[in-house]
């Protein structure tokens, strides 16, 4: 009795590693619409779109970079998971260098920020100086100062309190027209008491004064610059394992992708 054979069909090409980029970059695809969709959000509410003139430094821009990032995220997770679902080489293809760019770029800047450390320093320094003027110009990068002073390195200004000298509405100069946080510093900068539940706004006002009566103890004395390098140090392993994960996720892609083309090209040529 004779065996009857069934033919595969063409489009079954490794089923597994189809849908383990499919699944993957779906999720990635997702979360850069997102990032783009608030990065936009944040310009709109800004009125940037009519008022780019306003951008005085727009890689600051805090709304930017999340358009930027979101744009990228969308980018890569799209040519991944549509070129697996249809199984396109071609968008595989780009999403193996999309992939391959982005290891190589993130690669030379590891290189090049461990060989030019003075430098990233001088250009931290600049970006700050920057936040620091701006302050109260733009809120998304008040709001990250304010984070970054607050809740993540605990310190004030680049090189101390003083630095808030910089701001026209913090600088003791300020006061001769009435702004009454002339010789202050933000909020951020002032440390969280134990039982305090809200927080007082007004709790760096006149401190860096000469005559300041109350204790201003409760002002972080130390500097951002500083702060950050502590916590470099401290954190060291853990970036780097980080870093070293994202790697091996990106080369790990790119050989998924570069091996489902080839199944696919060779799924094509046993049935053509």
């Amino acid at each position: 009795m004779p065996v009857k054979r069934y033919r595969r069909d063409q489009s079954e090409v490794s089923c597994c590693l189809k849908y383990v980029i499919f699944g993957f970059n779906v999720i990635f695809w997702l979360m850069g619409l997102s990032i783009l969709a608030i990065g936009v959000w944040a310009w709109t509410e800004k009125d940037t779109f009519n008022n780019l003139s306003r951008l005085t430094n727009i890689a600051l821009d805090p709304a930017f970079v999340l358009i930027v990032t979101g744009l990228i995220t969308f980018t890569i997770g799209f040519t991944g998971c549509v070129g697996a679902l249809r199984e396109n080489t071609c968008l595989l293809a780009c999403y193996a260098i999309f992939l391959a760019i982005l290891l190589l770029l993130e690669m030379t800047a590891g290189i090049l920020g461990f060989i030019f450390k003075d430098w990233i320093k001088s250009q931290a320094t600049n970006g700050f100086q920057a936040f620091i003027v701006h302050y109260r110009d733009d809120p998304d990068q008040q709001n990250l100062i304010d984070w970054i002073q607050e809740k993540w390195l605990e310190c004030c200004g680049i090189e101390g309190p003083k630095d808030w000298d910089r701001n026209v509405y913090f600088n003791c100069s300020s006061e001769a027209v009435g702004s009454r946080e002339a010789c202050g510093v933000p909020f951020s900068c002032c440390k969280q008491k134990a039982n305090e539940i809200i927080k007082n706004k007004q709790c760096g006002y006149d401190v860096r004064k000469q005559d300041y009566r109350l204790d201003a103890s409760h002002v972080y004395e130390k500097g951002c610059l500083q702060a950050g390098e502590e916590w470099l140090e401290r954190n060291l392993l853990v970036v780097a394992g980080v870093a070293v994960g994202v790697a091996f996720l990106q080369i790990l892609g790119i050989c998924f992708a570069q091996n489902l083309r080839a199944d696919i090209y060779a799924q094509k040529a046993k049935w053509n």
